[in-house]
């Protein structure tokens, strides 16, 4: 089992940008997929972003495609969410997640990280 921590959140402008991160310990990182979900008020949690073990292989939901972009490093254990050209539809909190499948880019694993507040204003 991985141990993840979100960071990276804030409050934007819409129009701006953020990059958030993620940071896994206690398994080896390579050996999973990885994703971002996040979740609105009022609103299910939903997927938006995945990446397979080796970074060679990403997923995103028609919402963000185009405007996020998912990385990975495993050389340091991260995995971030570069988010462009934000709107009021993107506030949430975002999530990282991890599963066993090395290449499942759309993680349906149990662990979560914490996560971290994205919220955009007008």
């Amino acid at each position: 089992q991985v141990q993840l921590v979100e960071s990276g959140g804030g409050l934007v402008q819409a129009g701006g940008s953020l990059r958030l991160s993620c940071t896994a310990s206690g398994r080896t990182f390579s050996n999973y997929a990885m994703g971002w979900f996040r979740q609105a008020p009022g609103k299910e949690r939903e997927f938006v972003a995945g990446i397979n073990w080796s970074g060679r292989t990403t997923a995103y939901a028609d919402s963000v495609k185009g405007r996020f972009t998912i990385s990975r490093d495993n050389a340091k254990n991260m995995v971030y969410l570069q988010m462009n050209s934000l709107q009021s539809e993107d506030t949430a909190v975002y999530y990282c997640r991890a599963d066993r499948n090395p290449n499942n880019v759309r993680p349906v694993g149990d662990t979560w990280g914490q996560g971290t507040q994205v919220t955009v204003s007008s």
